[in-house]
């Protein structure tokens, strides 16, 4: 009696197994494209973004929000969308949009020159696909100043940080000037400056690593603010926060404008060897190509049969020898140039942070 109940009761279970697994079967079919359509829809930048399912696979992606004028944002996609809504933080007055594949807004009023917003722009195409779009951003800086590198010290040792100093040529606003160093990346700046107005003669020091108490940004007139090492009272002082070291005696620096203008370069190299390292390699052609760095006084070192310039190690400053206070200086005696010609390197305990650069002359 049990033996056949049993054999019953095993052959009911196998039945309903059977019929649990055709209906698994069924649902994974109808599941996992649908699962896998989602998964294609998802997507991420440096901003964050949040794709929204819709009705076709080839959903709108976001490509560029750029500052055209001192009035006018425009954001990039794929494909042409609507807006569906839109917050900007701070809050701003849009007096129209224009809807396509570039949205332009237009705000009631001018934006203050390179002024950090952060856009939560929600769009929509015409499959009803959705794409939510959170991306930060500078307003437009027409007025940036004429700056140029003016000494680079390399070397860590405690209380001296590395910094990088500039020298204002002509008056305006940093506001949106990015700083790139090769050795961070050769397409993220590494430092980006928040709207400060500066004025012709004037000394800007970026510190590049924060140790000390009282180092505070001074983007006002007093520039007595900061108390850290290197800080003077008659220059201007940022600092970057934290203790990494960002800045090698094998590598490149160049500022660029909104427009992805060279500004600035220099181009440093302690041995051969170091070149490959660092990004420093790709950084030189880039500089080289787009002439952000040019060839020494009558050489001719890196040209290449095309007639580009692609600077060797040869062709950038020597920076064998600096110390924490051997530091690499502009030669403030001759026009500025972007060549290794312009640069040497000061002699022992004449670094000169946000002061006139000492003319003493490392000899080794």
């Amino acid at each position: 009696m049990f033996k056949n109940r049993s054999k019953i009761h095993a052959g009911a279970v196998i039945g309903v197994e059977d019929r649990m697994m055709k209906t698994y079967r069924s649902f994974c079919r109808i599941l996992i494209p649908a699962l896998l359509v989602i998964s294609a829809w998802s997507c991420s930048t440096d901003g964050n973004i949040q794709q929204l399912m819709g009705t076709s696979v080839e959903a709108p992606v976001f490509l560029d929000c750029k500052p055209v004028s001192s009035t006018e944002i425009v954001f990039t996609f794929s494909q042409p969308v609507r807006v569906v809504s839109v917050n900007f933080d701070p809050d701003l007055e849009v007096d129209s949009v224009e809807e396509g594949r570039e949205v332009k807004f237009t705000f009631a009023q001018d934006l203050e020159v390179g002024m950090k917003i952060t856009a939560d722009i929600l769009v929509e195409d015409a499959g009803r696909n959705s794409l939510n779009v959170i991306v930060p951003f500078r307003t437009r800086n027409d007025r940036m100043p004429v700056i140029i590198f003016n000494e680079l010290r390399t070397e860590y040792t405690r209380p001296r940080v590395e910094f990088v100093e500039f020298l204002v040529l002509e008056a305006g606003n940093l506001g949106a000037m990015k700083l790139f160093i090769a050795g961070h990346s050769l397409s993220k700046p590494l430092y980006e400056f928040s709207p400060v107005e500066v004025g012709a003669g004037e000394y800007i020091v970026l510190h590049l690593r924060t140790i000390d108490e009282g180092c505070v940004d001074e983007t006002g007139p007093d520039l007595a603010l900061s108390a850290g090492t290197d800080a003077q009272d008659t220059a201007r002082d940022f600092w970057i926060p934290g203790s990494a070291k960002l800045l090698h005696k094998t590598s490149a620096l160049w500022l660029m404008d909104q427009d992805d203008r060279i500004i600035d370069a220099v181009l440093l190299c302690e041995n051969s060897t170091e070149w490959g390292k660092n990004n420093s390699k790709a950084a030189a052609e880039f500089l080289g190509q787009n002439g952000g760095w040019l060839p020494p006084d009558g050489e001719n070192e890196g040209i290449d049969g095309e007639g580009g310039w692609i600077p060797g190690p040869a062709a950038a400053v020597n920076t064998t020898g600096t110390t924490a206070t051997r530091t690499i200086c502009r030669d403030e005696s001759i026009p500025a140039g972007p060549r290794k010609n312009n640069w040497y390197i000061t002699a022992t305990s004449s670094d000169t942070a946000g002061k006139p650069n000492n003319p003493k002359r490392y000899v080794p």
